[in-house]
């Protein structure tokens, strides 16, 4: 493998790799992890487990580092016809990311970022978060024997996600204000204390998510026409489409997906921009929407996110809250997969663009479904309800059995 380089995507300044930095010192634009494109097959990964460190000649961590590893990624692949014909097209596949080891996506940049920290002798870590990313880092820093802190905004975290942090014994710190001021303060702790941040700012995460595209290749057997993601802080949907490019620089596909950014209606500086033809984006000071995940008003990712959707051809949309919650129980009444809301946010967008005419309804598209639906279980409470008490007797269970085989409770 070739050297790998941090580069910035504004002005190209070029920094060491082992140098500890996250904005370039010239312009203070987003940096990427560059390498040449390997000499590399498919081949070269079938014998190896299905995972992120199977396809380890794309990582650009030096050879003989020693892993930071909860056996992330390998996915599954679900199709879903179904939910396909509720959602108005031919073929819809679900990557469920639900399925990492904490639950979330977060899991495929941890891997990456912890083992890269451990390399650079980092004895903690830090991170700001509506939730996945406190639970992933206060893992993988568990893993790695580092301390991990957390900065999250109070009373905006989801409860599952809080109590994975703190069994896994990151130090969490909860601030009164939104994510962004969150991220802005552990910013400057990480930069003066010499604490390594791993928010998506940090390029070398996003080099564990962009796998999720070798596996979808792989899974398919064929690039997809149309990639749809869920966007928050807009690091994940740039690494998806940071993955296509490289398999396409590496000769190991002829073509590149479309990209499709989906961000919730409370939280949508993106969407936007692109909407009204700005060069950069408003930030929303007070972001609301029930999927806490996506709740991020100014995404430090957005250019990288508007280059993955100009760049692919792509398209991008928002979702209200009530078809978020429409969609999260369509998933799982028709498909029996559980998701957050995030996660259903790239669905409903789906829904919404075949109506807009936006995707033909004959398009084949996966939805990337970002985390577990136990991530938020006050809000399954809140959208479908108690369940029904009754006394312990015969009659008053025959009286609520309904001879239906499926139960309309909670969808529809």
């Amino acid at each position: 493998m070739s050297e790998p380089r941090l580069k910035c995507i504004i002005c190209n300044k070029e920094y060491d790799p082992e140098e500890i930095v996250y904005n370039c010192k010239s312009c203070g634009g987003l940096l990427e992890v560059t390498m040449d494109p390997p000499d590399v097959s498919w081949d070269r990964f079938a014998n190896r487990p299905f995972g992120v460190w199977r396809y380890r000649e794309l990582i650009p961590i030096k050879e003989g580092t020693e892993i930071v590893s909860l056996d992330e990624g390998g996915t599954p692949l679900y199709r879903c016809d179904r939910l396909a014909r509720w959602a108005g097209v031919r073929r819809l596949f679900i990557k469920y990311e639900g399925r990492n080891p904490t639950g979330s996506f977060k899991d495929r940049g941890m891997t990456v970022g912890v083992t890269k920290a451990r390399s650079l002798g980092s004895r903690a870590v830090a991170c700001a978060s509506t939730g996945n990313t406190s639970a992933s880092l206060a893992a993988y820093a568990a893993r790695a024997g580092i301390t991990c802190y957390v900065i999250l905004p109070s009373g905006k975290v989801a409860m599952g996600k809080l109590a994975q942090a703190l069994m896994h014994g990151a130090k969490v710190i909860s601030v009164k204000g939104n994510f962004d001021q969150a991220l802005k303060l552990v910013m400057d702790v990480s930069r003066s204390m010499g604490i390594y941040l791993l928010n998506s700012i940090n390029p070398w995460r996003l080099e564990g998510q962009k796998t999720l595209a070798f596996e979808l290749v792989e899974q398919l057997g064929h690039v997809p026409e149309l990639v749809s993601v869920p966007m928050g802080n807009c690091g994940n949907i740039s690494a998806i489409w940071k993955g296509f490019k490289e398999l396409s620089g590496a000769g190991m596909i002829s073509e590149k997906p479309r990209m499709y950014g989906v961000q919730a209606a409370g939280a949508a500086p993106v969407v936007e921009m692109l909407r009204k033809n700005l060069e950069s984006i408003t930030p929303i000071k007070s972001p609301e929407t029930i999927a806490t995940a996506i709740r991020i008003g100014n995404p430090v990712n957005w250019p990288k996110a508007v280059e993955a959707i100009r760049g692919s051809g792509g398209i991008y949309d928002s979702v209200t809250d009530e078809e978020i919650v429409e969609t999260q129980k369509a998933i799982a009444y028709l498909e029996g997969i559980g998701v957050e809301p995030a996660s259903a946010a790239s669905v409903a967008g789906v829904r919404k663009a075949v109506r807009a005419c936006l995707i033909h309804p004959d398009a084949e598209v996966v939805c990337v479904c970002t985390g577990h639906l136990l991530k938020d279980p006050e809000e399954v409470i809140t959208v479908c309800g108690k369940p029904v008490e009754i006394p312990p007797d015969l009659k008053a269970v025959s009286d609520l059995i309904s001879p239906e085989p499926l139960p309309q409770t909670c969808f529809g």
